[in-house]
């Protein structure tokens, strides 16, 4: 019964949730707002690390839906993160690694996005955000990886509607 109240919870938080939208004005620019709060991501561990030792994994999947306002295409991005449980500067928890995840995908999300007008391909705006979290997630724990695929063992949790 609690998993089932947990999962109630959990639904009633992702409805209210006011997540990332990228409009385009009159100007056509590009106005992201909102973002990805650190409790959204849902790492699950992959490995299991010895006692003392560096190593073990946790793994989160991540689908980001971009579509156009005007004429409805729409794609979702797909992506994969992992961190180790346990690098070398020590144990890396949960919630830093949630923390760190939504704040690498906020930056990237803005940057990429705040750019975008009405004729970027979403594709590339896609690809485009990949490559900018690539060495950027790297780049903020010890250890950890950017993945174009998300682990077997992940539920992809999808964020929000950025719209063009």
């Amino acid at each position: 019964m609690g998993g089932l109240t947990a999962r109630r919870r959990w639904l009633a938080a992702g409805a209210a949730l006011t997540l990332m939208t990228a409009c385009v004005g009159p100007a056509s620019r590009t106005f992201v707002t909102g973002q990805i709060r650190p409790r959204q991501i849902r790492f699950v561990t992959i490995r299991e690390t010895t006692p003392g030792e560096a190593g073990g994994r946790r793994a989160a999947c991540i689908h980001i839906r971009i579509s156009r306002e005007n004429t409805g295409e729409a794609i979702l991005c797909r992506f994969g993160v992992e961190t180790p449980l346990h690098n070398h500067e020590g144990p890396v928890s949960t919630a830093l690694a949630q923390r760190i995840t939504a704040e690498r995908i906020n930056e990237a999300t803005y940057s990429i996005f705040g750019v975008a007008t009405m004729e970027s391909p979403l594709g590339m705006l896609c690809e485009s955000l990949k490559a900018a979290l690539r060495p950027t997630f790297k780049a903020s724990i010890a250890g950890a990886l950017f993945t174009s695929q998300c682990h077997e063992k992940t539920t992809p949790v999808q964020f929000g509607d950025y719209t063009l």
